[in-house]
């Protein structure tokens, strides 16, 4: 069965945007040792989920990478891989989403991610979204949490955990430093 992984950044004090709702996280110790490990997570994934807001933001840079001469080899390799990539967004304010490989749901959330996961395939990826990933929280649909925190504290913003209902356990089933002085973590959610 297919798992559903989050994969976000997060401030050593617990936020994955900044004070103002911006999601140009600068903050984030993006490095060449974070590079390999973002590619390593999404390696084992060909489905990326998105909400509303960060589908926009996403096709509004992406799909201009490769034309972009001053975009690093790191961001082309990315913009080929996520142009080839399953995407899922969730929205029901969307009328439609034109990114290539791209298909919307408008409802019926938790009864979608349970179908994906019984698909063939790899594992399915939140990359970003962080409201919506608060929702699938809340549903309890989130198989595997992979965080890095980066060592700054930005003091309010939006934290990385926010709603939940119920009590959610997990197990450590990795970490990694990296000389930027960043962590990376990987939960497993246990049912």
């Amino acid at each position: 069965m297919r798992k559903l992984v989050l994969f976000l950044h997060t401030s050593l004090d617990g936020f994955v945007e900044g004070p103002n709702g911006e999601m140009d996280i600068g903050w984030v110790s993006y490095d060449a040792d974070l590079e390999k490990h973002a590619k390593e997570i999404l390696s084992t994934a060909d489905t990326v989920i998105w909400g509303r807001r960060t589908y926009q933001m996403m096709h509004s840079y992406w799909p201009s990478v490769p034309l972009n001469p001053s975009a690093s080899q790191h961001e082309r390799n990315h913009a080929e891989w996520i142009e080839k990539t399953a995407k899922i967004v969730f929205s029901t304010t969307l009328e439609e989403v034109e990114w290539n490989n791209s298909r919307l749901v408008k409802e019926d959330v938790e009864e979608e991610i349970n179908n994906l996961k019984q698909q063939p395939g790899k594992d399915m990826v939140i990359l970003g979204s962080p409201r919506f990933a608060h929702y699938l929280m809340q549903l309890d649909l989130i198989d595997e949490y992979k965080i890095t925190v980066s060592p700054v504290l930005i003091g309010k913003g939006l934290p990385l955990f926010q709603g939940l209902k119920e009590r959610i356990n997990l197990k450590l089933i990795e970490n990694k430093t990296f000389d930027s002085g960043a962590i990376g973590l990987v939960y497993k959610t246990i049912r």
